[in-house]
């Protein structure tokens, strides 16, 4: 799918799977840009959330083929944003894998595809040391999840008719309006890792501009990787320093171990995103953690 010209999408159908804090904030977008919009999600309240704002929507689990008959094929543009929903390492499969594999069936059964995106993420790179990684780094010798995201990249990969072009955003640390979890460390005062390790960071919104910006591609712009980053990189402890500043505690101390839910602490690395400014043009709004988190504590 592009865009009939530069940002308007008006008349464009869509379907977003995987309808939850990215999904959602692309679908209000979608519709205030005057698109048709269809969402899958496996959460009722938010399928009501988003029924209010002029969403159709879907209840039903990606990974099964149940739903197939009730999204028409053929849309201009596909969204496959799910996030894993727990489970452990079958729920990750079953989101990200065999949900992919029913995006792709769907596509394939009910009419092909405009522009497909997946949103990944930078932890398929399993690089370290204070490294600076682009979309060429390998993947080879990331954990079990990671290799779990890179095979639902593959599915795409080899998508055999379901869409005309695609694309994968790997994205880097999500945060964003609701996403508190640093701060709440913070004040806290301890903080999950390793001060002196980079962290990167992609604002909500920022990922939505990508979205966009990948959708109304040119037509000479198609199957393509993209990392999402903003331009910070600064380590965890300047971030912490500076959030602990604007909070009026004390700068809280490092654990050195991993984040709950996480079995290792994320690499420390700087994660470039000079490919997705290059080909689609796109910029971040909130270039660093400083105009991200202002605008979070400004709320």
């Amino acid at each position: 799918m592009t865009s009939d010209a530069e940002g308007n999408f008006s008349g464009k159908r869509l379907v977003i799977f995987g309808c939850g804090y990215v999904g959602a904030e692309v679908a209000r977008a979608a519709v205030a840009r005057g698109c048709r919009v269809t969402a899958l999600t496996r959460n009722e309240a938010k399928a009501a959330a988003l029924r209010a704002e002029g969403v159709e929507v879907v209840v039903a689990d990606l990974a099964t083929d149940a739903w197939h008959g009730q999204i028409a094929g053929g849309a201009d543009g596909v969204l496959n944003c799910v996030s894993s929903g727990g489970g452990g390492i079958d729920g990750y499969r079953r989101s990200y894998v065999e949900g992919m594999a029913s995006v792709l069936a769907w596509a394939r059964r009910r009419g092909e595809a405009g522009t497909m995106i997946y949103t990944g993420s930078t932890s398929v790179y399993p690089q370290g040391g204070g490294a600076r990684v682009d979309e060429t780094a390998p993947t080879d010798g990331a954990g079990e999840r990671a290799r779990i995201l890179v095979e639902a990249e593959s599915l795409l990969r080899a998508n055999d008719g379901a869409c005309a072009r695609w694309f994968v955003l790997r994205l880097a640390g999500i945060y964003g309006p609701g996403r508190h979890h640093l701060l709440e460390q913070v004040r806290a005062g301890e903080v999950a890792g390793k001060g002196d390790y980079r962290l990167n960071l992609i604002y909500r919104d920022d990922i939505a501009a990508g979205v966009w910006a990948a959708w109304g591609a040119p037509a000479t712009v198609a199957n393509e990787v993209f990392n999402l980053a903003d331009e910070g990189a600064a380590t965890k402890a300047e971030i912490v320093t500076w959030l602990a500043g604007r909070l009026g505690v004390p700068v809280p101390r490092f654990t050195g171990e991993p984040a709950a839910g996480r079995r290792e602490v994320t690499p420390d690395r700087v994660i470039v995103a000079a490919k997705a400014r290059e080909v689609l043009g796109w910029r971040p709004r909130f270039p660093t953690f400083r105009e991200g988190y202002e605008k979070i504590l400004s709320r």
